[in-house]
């Protein structure tokens, strides 16, 4: 696989041929491998049998439509919406292993792929069955790319094209290559289909058997054979951005100015010249092309790619020509590390003949693993099996172990030493699979080496473990990085070109003088191109200044959302300004300040209305209809003197996030109320595990809201933060002091930590359940693929009621737009202000910010129905729905801001000075009232 030609991918049949060999730790229980190996010697009936959609002998959850001529279907096909289950009796001539397609018609949804569970007579056969995945086909919206007034290229707006498609059933991981197979016994077996996701028509099911690709040099028999002869001097170039259909919305056409042979090119405007990057990394999206052929023979074909962000690993494609795989070769085409444009032709120094016939073609690259899959299964496995003897240790040792004490490991724990040394011989042979494949050392490979070293230095060395655990912890983390970086594969295309094998290519690395000439160019448009205003389609009437102080792919992304929706709608432009976060204060003051800042906290619209800086959105005619967006605890926080200063954008709550498996292992149940909570902790803390409550970090001290814990608490027990007139604190009734009192008890009584990053230690099952913000979902899905369909989050536990009703009450956290009081034009501001918080926006800002950052940046957006529509799974969306219900917000006073800072530095007297609960919070109390009072003299309020 080393010495391959410069610019040319690698090619593997799979990891088949690979000298790496998976091992039997590749195999997670219940998983595919551990199935697949159980009907190892299973038959492969040659048959196919279809089963028609409509002929369902079981539905429930409903509705199921049949309708005839779907979508231009020849016969009836079966509706299937979002809920519910469907289910077929297939009558089974021969029990053997089945490969299983579906033809489908994507419903249109909220634009995510459909997801689906498959059981066989009422169970999963296998984890992966449980989350079968269907793409909907995307393009662009206009056939031409459209350009400002400043001669800018505007990026194509994504428009679902549905199309009825055939699919298998595969591993929506990408951690398996081949379709996947399932056993069937002889006779009546009952097939169907749950739905987790999106709504989908289904024509037929079939059960087939998945055809052997043949290598290459076979086909060039056939060639020979067949008589098929090269096409000449043909030459056909397709550039990538021209793409006809993908997977995702986010595999939009991007702009690439790094090198003056990128077509089309421009040495300061922006081009739309290429696709692919960063977005195009998941196993299983792909680009489609549409290729004129004209005439039939033999042609080669050439990417002009750049693969410059895996160093160390490699980007894999598998490519299809009318959605046939050519050649057992193109199942994994490798493009390893480089920085520059490279031209890749298939095949290298003898490239690859493919036979095209004269008419169109459709070419597709889709995303693969390839041989790295077996890798990442092993590591995976690996990963799981450190962190279940990480809690064995932890159940001796504690999290922090006596480092004078012998706690005799090895012996309590007699398989330890065995697993530290399967594992690190495991590791060792990932990595040298790794270093050889490559050729190079990386930081792919040293994470491996680190762990491997660690692994048997603590088997020879057991002695050594305890003190060494946080390190081991460390490490075992790293591993689950790993897993995330590797399986992401990025690369860029600028084009396919499809020739005779003697048609010379055109050269992809520019010249000397081509880079001087591009650099001094791009360095003159410096001085003369304004980057940072937003071009306009035409001359426009009206204006507003906005202000965005998060990053700059936020701004990026609105920016060209403002491009594309809402100046052309309204004829307002807009100049969009990334600022730091300190810089709206001081603007303001000195009347340089914005129209409208966007993404701001929610304690500053209410904090600028007191000293009247902004402006009081319900003067609008149309306000209630907008304000109907959102639930009332949004707009809490920006209520303030009978107006509203501003809406919310983002919206988060707790959630109760906890590890299935590892409280199925302590026969526990996730608490239903916080008597659960109680009876539960006793249960862990055998164990030596946690129960994590939520705690701010106190660096900040100035600007603490108060804590989710403890507003938890007050709220479902009929407390509040301040009394009905916003006149002083209400943390004096007794309700109050009984919940602080509470609170506090956690962790002088039941020792909770105090300081504790949840989201890795619930990785580990160190803390396998606990409340935290609802957007620790985001990071878990991403951050830890180790422990995938592993955990859960559902509504937190409440308090009982008189009434016998359970209280799931917890307050909110939300960011804002504001506009500013000193607005030149307020109705223009207002329509900008309506355009971001409608549906339509958010779920488009929320969706091209999942296509740009990954699941981690899915946006926690405010509006109702925004929500609804972003890519959560149905039952996800349901708890996240459930507990919205219960959401409060906390309202913003005139020194409110002491309430967040001095309810936590009553705690930590708590804590840290054993003082006396009630004492501690009326000591503080004092200062909370007396800011209060101060700030509404100030603003002349009644006090």
């Amino acid at each position: 696989m080393l010495g391959t030609p410069p610019g040319s991918p690698v090619y593997s049949d799979s990891a088949r041929d690979s000298k790496f060999v998976e091992a039997d730790g590749g195999w997670t229980e219940g998983g595919y491998g551990e199935y697949l190996n159980n009907y190892a010697n299973a038959d492969r009936p040659n048959m196919e049998l279809r089963i028609e959609g409509e002929d369902y002998s079981r539905s429930e959850g409903g509705p199921f439509e049949v309708k005839a001529r779907l979508e231009g279907l020849e016969g009836a096909a079966v509706i299937t919406p979002e809920t519910g289950s469907i289910g077929w009796d297939v009558p089974v001539k021969e029990a053997g292993l089945y490969n299983i397609r579906i033809h489908y018609y994507p419903i249109e949804g909220k634009s995510s792929s459909i997801e689906r569970a498959f059981f066989i007579n009422g169970e999963t056969p296998f984890k992966g069955a449980d989350s079968l995945l269907f793409d909907r086909v995307w393009g662009n919206r206009d056939a031409e790319i459209k350009r400002d007034d400043r001669g800018n290229d505007l990026r194509p707006r994504q428009v679902e094209k549905p199309v009825w498609q055939t699919a298998v059933f595969k591993d929506s991981e990408g951690y398996y290559e081949e379709p996947y197979s399932f056993y069937l016994e002889a006779g009546v077996q009952h097939l169907s289909l749950t739905a987790l996701r999106e709504p989908m028509a289904i024509d037929y099911l079939e059960l087939f058997q998945d055809e052997t690709v043949q290598p290459y040099t076979e086909v060039k028999r056939d060639y020979e054979a067949l008589g098929f002869q090269p096409a000449g001097d043909a030459y056909i170039e397709v550039q990538a951005e021209e793409a006809s259909a993908k997977s995702s919305p986010t595999l939009y056409p991007l702009s690439d100015r790094s090198s003056p042979t990128v077509v089309p090119y421009d040495v300061s405007k922006i081009r739309i010249n290429t696709i692919g990057g960063v977005n195009w990394k998941l196993p299983g999206q792909w680009i489609e092309w549409k290729l004129e052929v004209p005439k039939e023979g033999l042609y080669r074909i050439a990417l002009k790619e750049k693969q410059n962000q895996l160093r160390g690993v490699y980007a894999n494609r598998s490519l299809t020509i009318d959605g046939k795989t050519p050649f057992a070769e193109m199942k994994q085409l490798r493009f390893n590390y480089s920085p520059d444009w490279k031209m890749a032709v298939l095949g290298g120094e003898e490239p690859y003949l493919f036979h095209l016939t004269e008419g169109t073609h459709t070419l597709r690259l889709t995303v693969t693993l390839g041989d790295i899959a077996p890798l990442l299964r092993t590591v995976q496995s690996s990963v799981l099996s450190l962190n279940e003897m990480y809690r064995n240790i932890l159940a001796i040792t504690s999290s922090n172990p006596d480092p004078l004490r012998d706690y005799q490991l090895d012996k309590r724990i007699p398989e330890m030493t065995k697993v530290f040394k399967e594992q690190a011989g495991i590791l060792q042979s990932v990595g040298d699979y790794l270093l050889d494949a490559t050729g190079e050392k990386s930081d792919k490979v040293s994470i491996l080496y680190s762990m491997v070293n660690q692994l048997e230095d603590m088997a020879e060395n057991p002695d050594t473990v305890a003190k060494r655990l946080t390190s081991f912890k460390t490490n075992v983390g790293g591993l689950g990085t790993w897993i995330l970086s590797v399986q992401e594969q990025p690369l860029t295309l600028d084009s396919i070109i499809v020739s005779g094998p003697d048609r010379e290519l055109p050269r992809a690395e520019a010249t000397f003088m081509q880079k001087t000439k591009h650099e001094l160019g791009a360095y003159l448009a410096s001085y003369t191109e304004d980057y940072d205003s937003i071009g306009n389609v035409e001359q426009q009437q009206k204006s507003i200044t906005v202000w965005i102080s998060t990053g700059r792919d936020q701004a990026q992304v609105l920016k060209s959302m403002i491009d594309d929706t809402f100046t052309p709608d309204t004829y307002i432009s807009v100049s969009l300004r990334l600022v730091p976060a300190g810089i709206l204060l001081p603007a303001t003051l000195a009347g340089e300040g914005p129209d409208v800042a966007m993404q701001i906290g929610e304690d500053l619209p209410v904090n600028y209305a007191m000293r009247k800086a902004s402006a009081d959105l319900s003067a609008f005619p149309d306000f209630n209809e907008v304000a109907a967006r959102f639930r009332g605890s949004a707009l809490t926080p920006y209520r303030y003197n009978g107006g509203v200063y501003g809406l919310p954008e983002q919206q988060t709550f707790p959630m109760l996030f906890y590890r299935k498996d590892v409280l199925a292992e302590l026969n526990l149940q996730p608490p239903k109320t916080w008597q659960d909570v109680y009876n539960m902790i006793s249960d862990l803390q055998k164990h030596n595990l946690q129960f994590y409550l939520p705690l701010e970090d106190t660096l900040n001290n100035a600007t603490l809201v108060p804590n989710a814990a403890f507003t938890m608490l007050l709220y479902q027990n009929g407390g509040q933060l301040y009394t009905d007139d916003q006149k002083k604190s209400a943390l004096d009734s007794e309700v109050a002091m009984e919940e602080f009192k509470k609170w506090t008890q956690f962790y002088t009584n039941y020792k909770f930590p105090v300081k504790a990053d949840f989201p890795n230690r619930f990785r580990t099952g160190e803390m396998p359940i606990g409340i935290a913000d609802y957007t620790t979902y985001n990071s878990l899905t991403v951050m830890a693929p180790e422990i995938r369909n592993l955990w859960e989050f559902t509504i937190v536990p409440g308090t009982p009621q008189a009434d016998g009703s359970v209280d799931h009450s917890v307050a909110s956290a939300t960011t804002a737009v504001m506009m500013l009081e000193n607005a030149k034009d307020k109705e223009a501001a207002w329509e900008f202000m309506k355009w971001w918080t409608d549906k339509t926006t958010q779920v488009q800002y929320g969706r091209e910010m999942e296509g740009l950052m990954g699941a981690a940046a899915r946006y926690p957006t405010a509006n109702i129905e925004a929500l609804e529509e972003l890519p959560w799974p149905v039952k996800d969306y349901k708890n996240l729905e459930n507990q919205w219900q219960w959401v409060k917000g906390n309202p913003q006073v005139p020194g409110g801001y002491f309430t967040g800072r001095h309810l936590d530095n009553a705690f930590r007297k708590v804590v840290n000075g054993n003082e006396n609960p009630r004492e501690a919070l009326s000591d503080y109390l004092i200062y909370i009232n007396d800011e209060i009072q101060i700030k509404r003299k100030e603003f002349k309020l009644p006090y």
